[in-house]
Parts: structure tokens; C-alpha cells; sequence
């Protein structure tokens, strides 16, 4: 596991982080190593590793917390003690929150000016500006933090607007740090070869992303159980990710057992594994909806999908579609519309030329986007 730097120029701070995953846990440790690139000195605090294990070689250091990498306060009582203590390492660096848990660390220091770092550069995802404006005291305090940053990052307009919406002090600091494929995800040119397997009528829909009602598992199995008989005949649906909550995999279970659908519950799968049910699916689905103050505020696993040459179904809602180009890389079905839903699904699981050619549009979009182009906005002088 790499140490500490002995002298960063730009510490990166989250509470999501490798071997963990998830779509900050990619976000960070991309513009981590993609600052390395740029020739900056970086050091990344994170939680310790769930399981202890060594992680590869990073061109980065990496300074695990003694946390679980909630957002909970004893993690964020943990990350303010450690800004405390090594107040004079990262003062005269560019201090990077990436996520809401640093965030509110930072927030409760007590004298800005024994605490100033070089530069202050915030990174928000989407459901943290609408849970922090709800809070009347994180309101104040969110303010306050924005007003001392020099520049924020954001992924998509539709978080810039939710963000300029409700916190207009953020005017004149945003810059873009587009989402990208993982690093390790080599994109090639030729298309992936079909998959393999003894009935070629049948089509696997595949979901990645945590078990959570958000990310709309639940929608999609209901859609397809409302399939035609002929077309939910030869639907194999693979379900990978694990529950936070244990209750909402219980019902997402019990739906399936009464779907009439081949369900697959996967779970969690190393990065081979992980590799190996991208090819063996033909779509991917993840059709999110609104749940509370949390929302998808673009989703690195559309465009992962989209690198392996998945044509894409998800819902028209937040930054999904700066991800997932409708009638071009995927379908995009309104939320809330069951109807609309299964109907997109049997347009695409009964015409595998459309399916080819969004695949085919899919890996070139994702393609286009390079964390390193992120990194220089964020980052650079």
C-alpha cells in the first residue's frame, strides 16, 4: 500500500475510496492518479481498506483513516481531527474535498485563517447540495465553505444548475470535471464479439450499482415482468451489487421469486468477474428515480456500460442524460411510467440491429471522455 508523500503539493480528500466502489470511489482515485500524470505531488486520504488487503501500486500516496468511510459524525470527527493535526502539510497545498463527508470536516474548523490552504477545491455529485440546503445550519455553513473555495468542480450542467439553484454563491467558481471510463478499461477499436451461449434467442439485461431504491432495480424488473410473454420468455435478468439495506433486498427478492423472470443475483464481483458479466450481457439497465434529497447526478456506470459496447436503458432524470445520449447510445424511457418503460425495453430486446448499432455508438462516446482532460481544468494553474 503506498505511504504518505513526504511533500504533496495537492491533498485529495474522501470518504469513498478503493477497494470500495461506487462512482466517487472512481472519481477520486481517477483524478488522484490523473494529477500524478500532470506532475503534481499527491497524497489522498480515505478510509481504511474494509478487508485490509494490499492495494496495487498507486502513482499517488494514499493515508488511510482509521474510519469506515460514512458520512456519519464519528468519520467526519475523524477527518476534521486529522485537517487539524496536519494543518502545516497541506496549508501551503491545494486541498481537494471530493465529497460531502470532507466537506463537512472543513465546515467546522474553527479560524479560516489558521486553516487556509493554497487553493480550496470542492467537488459536488448532486444529492449533497439538496441535503445540505434542507439543513438550515448546513445551509449557513455550505455557504460560508463555497464563499472561501477558488473553484468547484461539478460533472454535469444538471448538477451546475441544482447547484447555482440553491447556492448562488457558487457563480464564477464552477469548472466541468466530466466523468470517464476507468483508466484500466481499455476501449478498443473492433466491437465486442457476441456472447456465447447454447440458445442465441436469449437476451441478458444486466444492472450494476448498489441495491438501493434510487437505483431503480426495482423498476426494471417490473418492467420486464410486464414483458410480452414471447419476449419475457427469453429475458435472463442479472442483478450485481450488494444491499446497504437489508430490508430493500428482501422486497427486490421477493419480486423476483413472482416475476415470472430468470433472475440472477450476482453480487458483489471483482473486477474479472465484473469484466466478464459486461460480456456476457446484451443490455444494460439502470433506471433510477428520485428517493428523498438523493438523486443521480450523472453515473460512471453508464458510460462503463457504454465501454463495453452495452446499448443502455435508464430513466430521463437528473444528470442521466449527459451519460446516456437518447436514440443514440441507449433509450431513454420518462420516470415514473411503467408503461413507457416496458415498452422501451421490448423496442430493444426485439431488434438486436439496434441493439449493434447504439453498442457500437456507446463505445465511441465513451471514448471521447479522458479523466486527464479533468484533472488539467481542476488542477491546473
Amino acid at each position: 500500500m503506498p505511504h504518505a508523500s513526504a511533500h504533496p503539493d495537492l491533498f485529495v480528500l474522501t470518504h469513498e475510496f478503493a477497494p470500495g466502489r461506487g462512482g466517487i470511489a472512481t472519481f477520486t482515485e481517477e483524478m488522484a492518479r490523473s494529477a500524478a500524470e500532470l506532475g503534481r505531488a499527491v497524497e489522498v486520504w480515505a478510509p481504511t481498506a474494509d478487508d485490509g488487503s494490499p492495494a496495487p501500486p498507486e502513482p499517488f500516496g494514499v493515508r488511510r483513516l482509521p474510519m469506515r468511510g460514512t458520512h456519519g459524525p464519528r468519520c467526519v470527527f475523524t477527518t476534521w481531527r486529522a485537517l487539524i493535526a496536519e494543518r502545516r502539510r497541506w496549508r501551503g497545498a491545494d486541498l481537494h474535498l471530493c465529497e460531502p463527508g470532507p466537506m463537512l470536516a472543513m465546515m467546522l474548523l474553527p479560524d479560516w485563517r489558521m486553516f487556509r490552504p493554497r487553493r480550496l477545491l470542492l467537488t459536488f455529485h448532486g444529492s449533497e447540495i439538496l441535503r445540505f440546503h434542507a439543513d438550515p445550519a448546513l445551509r449557513r455553513l455550505t455557504r460560508r465553505l463555497i464563499r472561501r473555495a477558488d473553484r468547484i468542480s461539478l460533472l454535469t450542467d444538471y448538477t451546475e444548475s441544482l447547484l447555482l439553484a440553491r447556492f448562488p454563491e457558487a457563480a464564477g467558481k464552477i469548472v466541468r470535471t466530466a466523468g470517464a471510463p476507468r483508466a484500466n478499461l481499455r476501449i478498443t477499436a473492433a466491437p465486442p464479439a457476441p456472447p456465447a451461449r447454447s440458445d442465441p434467442d436469449r437476451v441478458v439485461v444486466l444492472t450494476v450499482g448498489r441495491i438501493h431504491p434510487r437505483k431503480g432495480q426495482l423498476c426494471t424488473l417490473r418492467a420486464l415482468a410486464a414483458l410480452p410473454p414471447e419476449l419475457k420468455a427469453r429475458v435472463d435478468y442479472h442483478i450485481v451489487g450488494r444491499a446497504r439495506r437489508e430490508h430493500h433486498e428482501r422486497e427486490l427478492r421477493e419480486a423476483a421469486a413472482d416475476s415470472g423472470l430468470n433472475v440472477r443475483f450476482r453480487g458483489d464481483l471483482s473486477e474479472t468477474e465484473l469484466a466478464d458479466a459486461y460480456r456476457e450481457a446484451d443490455i444494460f439497465a439502470l433506471t433510477s428515480v428520485p428517493h428523498g434529497h438523493s438523486v443521480e447526478g450523472f453515473g460512471l456506470v453508464y458510460l462503463e456500460a457504454s465501454a463495453h459496447g452495452l446499448p443502455v436503458v435508464a430513466h430521463a432524470i437528473g444528470g442521466v442524460p449527459e451519460a446516456v445520449l437518447d436514440g443514440e447510445t441507449g433509450l431513454l424511457a420518462p420516470p415514473g411510467q411503467q408503461g413507457a418503460l416496458t415498452a422501451t425495453f421490448a423496442l430493444m430486446i426485439g431488434d438486436p440491429a439496434l441493439r449493434r448499432r447504439l453498442g457500437a455508438a456507446g463505445r465511441e462516446w465513451a471514448a471521447r471522455h479522458r479523466w486527464i482532460r479533468s484533472a488539467d481544468v481542476l488542477y491546473g494553474p
